[in-house]
């Protein structure tokens, strides 16, 4: 995996980025979507930048950023990880865009039967969100993953905390109660566009958060 990064000059250079760059670019999707509010931002989005301690500064926004996890090649791949400065505290975030596609499968689906390969990954993933046990069967796997994704990058750039905020442009709040109950794993309750910050057993701490953007970048 590469580490230089390009800097972008517009949406067109996130679409680059995806694994399809057609069948992923399409107008009312999260990826487009997305790409136009970040870049039209030129910083923090203001609904992300409620997620933190005002003031917030955006250093460092990654498109499509991938995390290597253990047991098998396939990595975590963010929508877009940032840096983030706020206050006196620096944020390692990963960031996932949502319009109404569902968050994928749940882990009774993904972890049927489980090679030894994924046993690793989800000892993994555990570890670092200090879970006693495997997750219950209905919370979604992708959840898990990105947050885990923050924890290790928290860790490798040494900030202050991690966090893990879902980006939606869904004004019915699609696939929020998915989100609810992923954060009861950790005894809070998730409520739109206010974040949650809570110290982990491994003693980082994490941000979560769900966060409402602006429905006129759906069009663009």
């Amino acid at each position: 995996m590469s580490r230089i990064y390009i800097p972008s000059t517009g949406p067109g250079s996130w679409q680059a980025m995806l694994a399809d760059p057609i069948k992923h670019w399409r107008t009312g999707y999260s990826a487009r979507t997305l790409a136009h509010c970040w870049e039209r931002a030129n910083g923090l989005p203001p609904e992300i930048a409620a997620m933190f301690d005002s003031p917030s500064e955006l250093l460092l926004a990654l498109p499509e950023h991938k995390v290597p996890l253990a047991g098998g090649q396939r990595h975590s791949q963010s929508d877009v990880f940032a840096l983030i400065r706020f206050g006196e505290n620096t944020c390692a975030a990963t960031i996932e865009g949502k319009v109404n596609e569902p968050f994928g499968p749940t882990v009774g689906e993904w972890f049927a039967d489980p090679s030894d390969g994924k046993r690793l990954r989800m000892h993994q993933i555990c570890d670092l969100l200090g879970l006693d046990g495997v997750p219950p069967s209905d919370i979604r796997y992708q959840l898990l993953h990105r947050t885990a994704s923050a924890l290790l990058e928290a860790k490798r750039f040494k900030t202050d905390e991690a966090a893990m905020i879902v980006h939606t442009f869904s004004a019915v709040r699609m696939w929020f109660a998915d989100f609810e109950q992923f954060a009861r794993l950790f005894g809070n309750t998730a409520r739109p566009d206010e974040p949650m910050v809570l110290a982990l057993k491994t003693g980082q701490r994490l941000r979560l958060g769900w966060a409402t953007g602006n429905p006129e970048h759906l069009s663009l």
